[in-house]
């Protein structure tokens, strides 16, 4: 797994390199949203508010919520409304309530067309009024409504005794009689005070009349989550999922990234690095099938996670760096020189670079081009080669491929006696035509086995 830290500027790479296919995938994921909108109808919401007067404290404010949304709430409201083919557990999960400021609480209801959503929100809001008032002592319960006016009859009853007990008392003549009268009139008090407290105290004094605030507003559009909703979510959900895709990809990438590790990998000696104008035109007759052009037009026929390939010299600095590596390996071995290239058959710049070392060697040493599976490969017996050449591109394979083409050219008695890297770079632009071209360069493609040189 690749440590590097995973920075703006790799989104930024990923955006850059591989915009088309996000482009792909968002609109990919837009479509998918359309169709989940279409398997789910829209849904409308109204509300309806409910005053409650007097002073209320939080907590019973959250159990008059719990009664809007109650069992005997929903189905008096259902029973009322008489829709078909909704039963009244799926009524209460379209009905909702929540407590404001203000002693208010807001009824919400949703429904598949505006109107039946306003519907429901009125007869939730008008049968949570009947059943609060009811239980509060303001409905039909005539033993709860005729007990408290009794007992203020008899207090009454017992004013007009004491009354009658005040005059028939001796007016001031006695010391006793002024002291009946006094007690007389406390009692008096004591009763009115009582009485004054306990309508005080009474809950269908202070909590009955709960108002609906009229009736609610028929909605206007959709409820959450709408179409465009959908749309959009699923076009952002997708794009996400590809960045983080590219990001978990490059995170697990076990390519090697430089030449060092390529060579230590094989068991060979670097013999160089050498340069390969990457033109996405040159490729083999093979990628031309369907699925290589649908990875060509989404841009995903090259990789992003690699640096921009660097702006490439002259065609004589590039063949300088060519008759290098041939150097090395007329200087490695001894006459006659003939090696074996081996080329992983899926790294199209390894291959020009190996047909470019086969031009520019002019057989001396001799090469032999060979492709094999990175997967699994296999390479010729030895026949009168001197060692094998392996040729990859830069940060291409991973230890595993590059160890089992060492172990390949060790079946078939080839000793890897050198590497060669080659590395992607922008070609320069063309001049025009009245300057003398200076890039023309020999073929670089090389199909199947081939051999270099004279014969």
């Amino acid at each position: 797994m690749s440590e590097d830290t995973i920075r703006l500027v790799t989104v930024g790479r990923i955006l850059r390199r591989r915009w088309r296919l996000l482009a792909v995938l968002a609109v990919a994921g837009a479509l998918v949203g359309y169709g989940t909108s279409l398997v789910f109808p829209p849904r409308y919401t109204a509300s309806a508010s409910v005053l409650l007067p007097g002073q209320w404290e939080e907590r019973e404010l959250l159990t008059q919520v719990d009664i809007v949304t109650s069992s005997t709430v929903v189905d008096r409201a259902a029973a009322d409304l008489g829709w078909t083919g909704l039963s009244s557990d799926e009524l209460r999960d379209r009905v909702s309530a929540k407590a404001s400021d203000g002693n208010i609480i807001k009824i919400s209801g949703t429904a598949d067309t505006p109107k039946h959503a306003q519907q429901l929100s009125d007869r939730v809001a008008q049968q949570f009024v009947a059943f609060a008032e009811r239980i509060a002592g303001g409905g039909t319960d005539s033993e709860a409504a005729t007990g408290p006016e009794a007992l203020r009859q008899q207090v009454e009853e017992t004013n007009r005794r004491i009354s009658d007990l005040a005059d028939a008392a001796d007016p001031g003549r006695t010391v006793e009689s002024v002291q009946a009268r006094t007690m007389l009139e406390k009692l008096r008090t004591s009763l009115e005070e009582a009485m004054t407290k306990l309508d005080e105290a009474d809950p269908a004094n202070n909590k009955a009349g709960l108002v609906v605030m009229g009736p609610a507003a028929r909605p206007t559009g959709e409820a959450p989550p709408t179409r465009v909703q959908l749309v959009v979510t699923g076009a952002v959900l997708f794009f996400l999922l590809a960045v983080v895709g590219h990001l978990v990809t490059a995170r697990m990438n076990r390519r090697l990234r430089t030449e060092q590790e390529v060579a230590a990998t094989l068991g060979a000696a670097l013999l160089g690095t050498v340069d390969v104008p990457d033109d996405p035109r040159a490729r083999r007759p093979e990628d031309g099938g369907s699925g290589a052009r649908i990875r060509r037009l989404l841009g995903a026929d090259t990789r992003w996670d690699l640096p921009a390939p660097l702006r490439s010299g002259d065609e004589s600095g590039r063949r300088i760096r060519y008759g290098r590596v041939c150097a090395r390996i007329r200087g490695l071995l001894p006459a006659p020189r003939l090696l074996l290239v081996v080329v992983p058959d899926d790294d199209e710049i390894a291959r020009r670079a190996a047909g470019q070392l086969v031009a520019e060697a002019k057989g001396d040493p001799l090469l032999r081009v060979v492709e094999v599976s990175a997967d699994r490969p296999m390479v010729p017996d030895r026949d009168t080669e001197s060692g094998a050449l392996v040729v990859v591109g830069a940060g291409s394979r991973t230890a595993e491929e590059l160890a089992g083409i060492a172990e390949a050219c060790a079946d078939g008695s080839h000793e890897v006696v050198g590497v060669v890297v080659a590395d992607p770079v922008r070609a320069r632009p063309a001049r025009s035509a009245v300057d003398p071209p200076d890039d023309a360069a020999p073929a670089l493609a090389v199909r199947g086995h081939a051999t270099g040189g004279p014969a």
